[in-house]
C-alpha cells in the first residue's frame, strides 16, 4: 500500500513522522515477529525516503536574504 496518499491527498511529513513514531514503538516493543519486524523496518525506511525528499523539496524554496536586503534563491 502506498503511504504517500491519505485519502487522496499526500500525507504531510508530521503525518509520516507520527507513523515512524508508532513503528519504532512497534518495534521496541518486542511482542512483534521477525516477519513483522521486517515489514515494519521496510515502511518506516520508506517514509523516512518520503520525508527526505519532502524536506530537500522545501529547502530548495526556501529564500535567503543577501547583504543587500534582497531575496534570492537559498
Amino acid at each position: 500500500m502506498d503511504r504517500t496518499v491519505n485519502n487522496g491527498q499526500e500525507i504531510t511529513i508530521e503525518e509520516s513522522l507520527k507513523e515512524l513514531d508508532g513503528i519504532v514503538e512497534k518495534l521496541e516493543s518486542r511482542d512483534i515477529s521477525l516477519e513483522e519486524s521486517f515489514a515494519m523496518y521496510q515502511k518506516g525506511m520508506e517514509l523516512l525516503k518520503q520525508c527526505s525528499k519532502k524536506i530537500d523539496t522545501v529547502e530548495k524554496k526556501m529564500l535567503k536574504v543577501n547583504e543587500d536586503g534582497e531575496l534570492s534563491e537559498f
